[in-house]
């Protein structure tokens, strides 16, 4: 746990650390709007992406790598036989997931460079300033990427989830600061404002920590078998589902998709009046049609990540090869269509679940634009409580390991 905490403060450290020939302070415009995709990046970044820092790409790159990385574990066989090849097919695939991570860190860093150099945010406009400012940032998401690994290797582990958790720490005081301010200027309402974020907060992580311990279990009975003169099997056990089994991801991939308009229009300024202009009004986070699009696009990326990331057909496999069963449904394709029905109704909720996180900030915020603010605080705040969840039974099953240890000694 102490390294881990010196982990993250040097990750903070480096969070401060600005990068030569940018002017930072120009970059407030850009951020003034809560519902672009730069203002999300900004939070998962602790507020390094409005400063330009050094780490100002943050976990991104490592993330999107990863998720790249397992989708084409799908699509790709050779990636799968590496999959199934244990420790050395994870560490093949370990090193395949730096390499594009570097990548996407390189074009991320070139597409950065691009926007500021367009708001003229730079002292300097060079080539010898250009590389100094992309290999900076492209070493920063990389650096970031090597903390993580060493968080899993000698810290509590997770390291991606830790520096997420950190960095949503650092950038929430801000945010429920500002958000305050803005309250506080409310002749009519005056302190109710705040008092009421604070209930609202507080119901939200009671919700979200039910649902994420929620599961639908399955019972599975496994058949007696006699192996010499002994005899194995007959006990009953049952097959967990949880109800938000894809996380946080969904939100992830809805928000990155329905924030594209108000993130292009801070690069395509509208003329008032025009067409692009009303298309950015159309998708603003203040808009109904953008909640409504956030919701269903919730929806369909938990059922898509759940399609890649958990597969029916093999786990009616492994318990028919294990002579298991689940009472009353035959093994083979009963006990796969079985699941999978369980498994669409148990997806429906959880996609309805992180569906009502996510969009209940943006209803709070048209109903009062004092509180426009947090926009992405039901998304931060799902991933701060599921960080905390998991770290916490990672924890606990460290203290048992070495409870376990001690006594055998």
């Amino acid at each position: 746990m102490l390294f881990t905490l010196f982990i993250v403060v040097l990750f903070r450290i480096g969070s401060v650390i600005p990068v030569p020939f940018v002017n930072a302070a120009m970059l407030d415009q850009a951020f003034s709007q809560s519902g672009s995709l730069f203002a999300y990046f900004n939070i998962l970044s602790g507020d390094a992406f409005s400063k330009a820092t050094l780490f100002a790409l943050s976990i991104s790159p490592y993330i999107t790598a990863s998720i790249v990385i397992q989708l084409l574990t799908i699509a790709i066989p050779a990636l799968e036989r590496l999959s199934k090849q244990g420790e050395d097919g994870r560490k093949k695939l370990t090193q395949i997931t730096r390499y594009c991570t570097v990548a996407l860190a390189l074009i991320t860093s070139v597409g950065y460079y691009t926007y500021l150099r367009s708001y003229q945010m730079l002292t300097e406009n060079g080539l010898f300033e250009a590389i100094v400012i992309i290999a900076c940032y492209c070493a920063g998401a990389s650096i970031i990427m090597w903390l993580a690994e060493k968080i899993n290797e000698f810290g509590i582990g997770n390291g991606i989830s830790i520096i997420l958790f950190a960095n949503i720490v650092a950038s929430l005081p801000n945010m429920l600061y500002a958000a305050f301010v803005r309250a506080g200027t409310n002749a009519t309402l005056g302190i109710l404002i705040p008092v009421f974020t604070i209930v609202v907060l507080a119901a939200m992580i009671l919700f979200i920590v039910f649902v994420t311990n929620a599961e639908r279990r399955l019972p599975v009975q496994y058949a007696k078998r006699q192996v010499g003169r002994k005899l194995y099997g007959g006990q009953s056990t049952y097959l967990p589902m949880k109800l938000n089994m894809s996380g946080v991801m969904p939100i992830i991939f809805a928000s990155s998709i329905a924030a594209i308009p108000t993130t292009l229009a801070l690069i395509i300024q509208p003329k008032a009046g025009s067409i692009w202009d009303h298309i950015v009004k159309f998708f603003s986070s203040t808009s109904p049609v953008y909640m409504v699009l956030y919701f269903i696009l919730i929806i369909g990326f938990s059922y898509f990540y759940l399609a890649i990331s958990f597969n029916p057909i093999e786990i009616a496999n492994n318990l028919k090869n294990n002579g298991g069963f689940i009472p009353g449904i035959r093994p083979g394709k009963p006990t796969t269509d079985y699941i999978t029905k369980i498994l669409g109704r148990v997806t429906l909720i959880g996609a309805i679940f992180l569906g009502i996180v996510a969009t209940l900030p943006l209803i709070i915020g048209m109903i009062n634009t004092d509180l426009s603010g947090l926009a992405f605080g039901g998304s931060s705040l799902l991933i701060l409580v599921s960080v905390a969840l998991e770290t916490f039974k990672e924890v606990e099953g460290q203290m048992t390991m070495r409870h376990y240890k001690g006594f055998l000694e």
